[in-house]
């Protein structure tokens, strides 16, 4: 059953509760503030336009997080630039010391991460930070699902080498 208009009020439910992901998504690809912004705001827009093609059977962070994903990867192919990520994006902490350590190993994931190929640092970013399955990146990225843990795979073992080489020690 296909649902064929998006009344206000829900859309902006889906808007508070999508926003954020959506954002931290495109943020982790394109690697600028004010561009995940952006894509942030043409992922809703796409989605308020596109509606009646949502199918309410399906998850609905799974569709979003598509139309970010390739929001994302149509900007990044545009401009072919990659800037390191700035290292204020710290988790929050509880004392100065425990902040810094986590700020040293934050930004010490962050340069790792974005050292990875475009195709290993989506799958790592959808797997790892937004906690989705196999299946939904697969049809997200519309990847067969050995395609997507075999990515998972590499993805990971260039981190683990980065970080060490980076003096990470786990």
């Amino acid at each position: 059953m296909k649902v064929a208009k998006l009344d206000r009020d829900a859309f902006e439910t889906m808007v508070r509760t999508y926003a954020r992901a959506v954002f931290n998504v495109a943020y982790r690809i394109v690697n600028d503030y004010e561009d995940a912004m952006d894509i942030t705001q043409t992922t809703f827009i796409k989605i308020y336009e596109k509606f009646d093609q949502y199918d309410p059977a399906r998850d609905p962070f799974n569709w979003i997080c598509k139309i970010a994903t390739n929001e994302s990867l149509n900007l990044v192919k545009r401009n072919s630039r990659s800037v390191p990520l700035e290292s204020d994006l710290r988790v929050d902490a509880r004392s100065p010391e425990t902040e810094c350590l986590q700020g040293e190993a934050s930004a010490q994931l962050q340069r790792a991460l974005m050292g990875l190929g475009l195709d290993y640092r989506i799958v790592m970013i959808l797997r790892h930070f937004q906690n989705l399955s196999y299946r939904e990146i697969s049809a997200i990225l519309e990847l067969p699902e050995k395609t997507v843990k075999s990515r998972l795979y590499t993805a990971r073992e260039i981190l683990r080498t980065s970080l060490l080489k980076q003096g990470y020690t786990p």
